[in-house]
């Protein structure tokens, strides 16, 4: 019986032995290997169908992806494969757009912390012949709007305005039935919203 428990105990030592050795196996990454360095991005309070781009100075795309699952967004990226330059991630949301610039240099990766901006986008609400409009303007951003009529596919501006020095701005329009351009530009940003009453 004593023999019996001994080579239990050897055979439960060699299968604990070959688990541990296995499972330190599938943990080692072959990438690390190679030398590549992930930087992890992780977002908060993301929506499916939000997008995230990867963007140099210029505003060329050089990286983009639709988001797939609500909640916390967590992705690593080799980053260091760019070359030297400054660059910035992109979070284009429902109601606003966040940058987050980083640079590049030297194979290294800095984030600018304190130059991180989150823009609010317009948002459009039919009531009735109205439509109405409100943005978030924290720091006093203005914002241009313009309106289009649509006639047999060609655009007719109707109306244009730029509204400035204030922080939460509403406006209101009224609109007879047609299908309307709207065209916003605020942050450096341009939106284009399409209405049909």
């Amino acid at each position: 019986m004593k023999n019996v428990i001994k080579h239990s105990k050897k055979i439960l030592f060699a299968v604990t032995l070959f688990t541990a050795s296995l499972g330190h196996a599938i943990e080692k990454d072959p990438i690390a290997d190679k030398g590549v360095i992930k930087t992890a991005l992780i977002i908060s309070n993301v929506k499916e169908g939000n997008l995230l781009s990867i963007k140099d100075l210029n505003g060329n795309i050089l990286y983009k992806e639709s988001i797939s699952e609500t909640g916390t967004y967590k992705k690593g990226f080799d980053l260091t494969a760019l070359p030297n330059g400054d660059y910035f991630f992109e979070v284009d949301k429902d109601l606003e757009v966040k940058t987050i610039p980083f640079t590049v240099k030297d194979n290294n990766v800095v984030f600018n912390k304190t130059e991180e901006i989150t823009v609010f986008k317009p948002y459009i609400k039919e009531q009735g012949d109205f439509i109405l409009i409100s943005k978030l303007a924290p720091n006093f951003e203005a914002l241009d709007i313009s309106i289009y009529a649509n006639y047999n596919g060609d655009f007719e501006l109707l109306h244009s305005d730029k509204i400035e020095n204030t922080q939460t701005i509403k406006k209101a329009y009224k609109l007879e039935k047609g299908s309307y351009k709207i065209v916003f530009n605020s942050d450096n940003h341009e939106y284009i919203e399409y209405i049909n009453k």
